[in-house]
């Protein structure tokens, strides 16, 4: 959490303001950038940038790869110290750029190279037991009494295989899905106007299952709120106001259980699913990025690898001589 007064150092401030208004990084963008940096600061020369300011006209190449090695002292992830220098190089790049430092420290500095793990992603039978996985659940948490009621678990049953379906029918990641409006979404023509990262926005699809799932919610939804206008929220919570992502995966947690499914799955693997699963079934590759909103390609090709490994898996199984 970032704790900025006037006495934090200034280049720092400045580097947030840029992200914010240039750049328009999320909130959580800029704890992350703020925490890295701080770190380097800590890490290196014993300051605190929340109490003082540092010299960065006066740091190196030399001092840079000094870092690196003392992050890898660190036992920090090779993920971890990735992003570490990401962070470093950026802000320098900016500073650079505002003719406050002669030179890039980081610049050509190379980084450890990251691991290529595949994403994990449910199966289309595992998507339909995690489907299928949610009025079950419900049913049985009003027989314990768990949920508060007949009428809260419904609701609550209805709104969830919405998110749900919506998510896997789009590719939605669940903040996506959570801050849909009741204005984002077209039912007659199929379509939902997401807003994705650094406020972007697109058009994802809306399959028939996700139709009828959500004009089953919205038919419950209108009876506990009176708030219909273009930019209220779709999804809400037992309150009236808006359904947070970290209770629809405190619920996830539970469908999991109910559908006998790895409980370290998320609903950011649903995503991973969709484009699996439109790669597998013969999409082409730049229809998939548009439609993730993935902004490079590269981002997107990671699901080839998926692809490749279960056609591998599919021929190893069925073919004689494989």
């Amino acid at each position: 959490m970032m704790d900025i007064t006037e006495n934090t150092d200034t280049a720092l401030r400045e580097f947030l303001r840029y992200l914010e208004t240039e750049r328009n990084a999320s909130p959580h963008t800029r704890a992350n950038y703020f925490l890295d940096i701080s770190h380097f600061a800590s890490l290196l020369f014993k300051k605190d940038v929340k109490e003082t300011c540092v010299p960065w006209e006066e740091i190196s190449v030399h001092d840079a790869r000094r870092y690196i090695v003392l992050l890898q002292g660190e036992s920090l992830s090779r993920a971890s110290i990735i992003r570490k220098v990401s962070a470093m190089r950026s802000f320098f790049r900016y500073l650079l750029r505002e003719e406050k430092i002669p030179a890039n420290a980081f610049s050509g500095l190379t980084s450890p190279k990251k691991s290529k793990l595949l994403p994990k992603y449910f199966t289309v039978a595992e998507v339909e037991r995690l489907l299928d996985a949610v009025e079950p659940y419900w049913r049985k948490a009003l027989a314990t009494g768990l949920a508060k009621g007949e009428d809260s678990a419904d609701f609550s049953a209805l709104r969830d295989s919405a998110i749900l379906e919506v998510i896997y029918s789009g590719g939605l990641r669940i903040s996506e899905a959570v801050g849909l409006n009741l204005g984002s979404v077209d039912l007659v023509g199929g379509v939902m106007l997401v807003k994705g990262k650094g406020k972007k926005e697109r058009y994802c699809a809306l399959g028939r299952p996700a139709e009828k799932a959500l004009r089953a919610y919205l038919a419950a939804r209108n009876l506990r709120s009176s708030d219909r206008g273009k930019t209220a929220p779709l999804f809400l919570n037992q309150d009236g106001g808006r359904l947070t992502a970290r209770s629809f995966q405190r619920n996830f947690k539970y469908y999991l259980l109910q559908a006998g499914l790895p409980p370290d799955m998320t609903p950011h693997k649903l995503r991973h699913s969709f484009a699996t699963h439109l790669l597998d079934a013969g999409a082409d590759l730049r229809s998939v990025q548009e439609l993730l909103g993935h902004e490079n390609l590269s981002t997107t090709q990671i699901y080839t690898h998926i692809s490749a490994e279960h056609l591998k898996s599919v021929y190893e199984k069925a073919h004689p001589r494989a």
